[in-house]
């Protein structure tokens, strides 16, 4: 059994590292610090956090501006709320400013759970990675989550990062690499490519064991980078393997899989079928649940795995 945490309380202990290390730092929040452990920061820098309210547009409004005044803001709120209540000022205040806003939306995807579909987002990944000159990442555990955090306030310019509620199992480790945009292989094979992010990627590794069983080497690619898409990585893994399957907790409609699909198109076309939600909303249920209800689990994979191997 994996050690399994929360990434967003390692995204909370790696923003009070960030704050040590540089003050220029500051965090926003929406009323919403404890969900996603913005709190922490706050408990040690009081003076450098601000609680402006359930406003969103005002928070990416004020981080803005804190930019420009040679801050690096940290924006925190839900994912649905972040997004898409407040996409015009993400747009037009951040995005086409370039500014240096880092912006973190957590409790995305099905495994918010109990709250249901008012507070799933399924679609910020399609909503960001069409606007110019934001970076889109999706780590994988909380090992990789820090090094997400850190890595952020060294770029220059607006980025996203997704985080969920329920706890990922660790897959990665200290030493290992993480660049951002470029891909991380996670398992050797030759006869297909899974390309996933997020809580998909552990899923993946379980589906490759599964069909090792049956005389398929898989080939996983953690793909934490949404945007700025690794299309080296993606063209090579489907020189080798001929075949690939993509993994999210997102929208099937222009996420990973849609990201993934473009490069192929453009690039070296093969047969591709993707794991994610079957352009629905989602419900009230444990994590657990409508993981299984809304074909995210390994066994799914399986299946698109097999199927894309009939195309091959």
């Amino acid at each position: 059994m994996r050690e399994s945490k929360a990434i967003r309380d390692a995204f909370g202990e790696a923003l009070v590292e960030l704050g040590r290390k540089n003050k220029k730092v500051v965090v926003l929040s929406g009323d919403l610090e404890d969900s996603t452990r913005a709190e922490y920061f706050k408990k040690e820098f009081p003076e450098r956090f601000f609680n402006l309210g359930i406003c969103e547009q005002d928070i990416l409004g004020t981080a803005a501006g804190l930019s420009l005044a040679g801050f690096i803001p940290f924006v925190c709120s839900f994912a649905v709320f972040i997004t898409n209540r407040a996409y015009d000022t993400l747009r037009i205040s951040v995005c086409y400013n370039k500014c240096n806003v880092k912006i973190i939306g957590s409790h995305a995807g099905l495994t918010v759970g109990e709250d249901g579909a008012t507070a799933q987002c399924l679609e910020d990944f399609a909503l960001l990675r069409v606007l110019p000159s934001i970076i889109v990442l999706s780590p994988v555990d909380a090992i990789e989550t820090r090094k997400a955090t850190m890595a952020m306030a060294d770029i220059q310019g607006p980025a996203y990062m997704r985080l969920s509620r329920v706890a990922f199992p660790i897959i990665t480790k200290e030493s290992g690499p993480f660049i951002v945009g470029k891909a991380n292989i996670m398992r050797e094979g030759k006869d297909v490519t899974i390309i996933a992010c997020g809580l998909m990627v552990s899923e993946s590794l379980k589906a490759a064991e599964a069909l090792k069983q049956d005389g398929i080497q898989v080939k996983i690619l953690n793909m934490h980078t949404i945007k700025p898409i690794d299309e080296k990585a993606i063209i090579g893994a489907a020189k080798e393997t001929k075949a690939i399957v993509t993994a999210e907790e997102h929208q099937i409609n222009a996420g990973l899989g849609g990201a993934v699909a473009e490069v192929l198109s453009r690039n070296y076309p093969v047969p591709l079928e993707m794991v994610a939600v079957a352009d629905t909303f989602g419900e009230s249920g444990s994590a657990e649940e409508l993981l299984e209800k809304y074909h995210l689990k390994d066994k799914d994979i399986v299946t698109a795995v097999k199927n894309v191997l009939k195309r091959k």
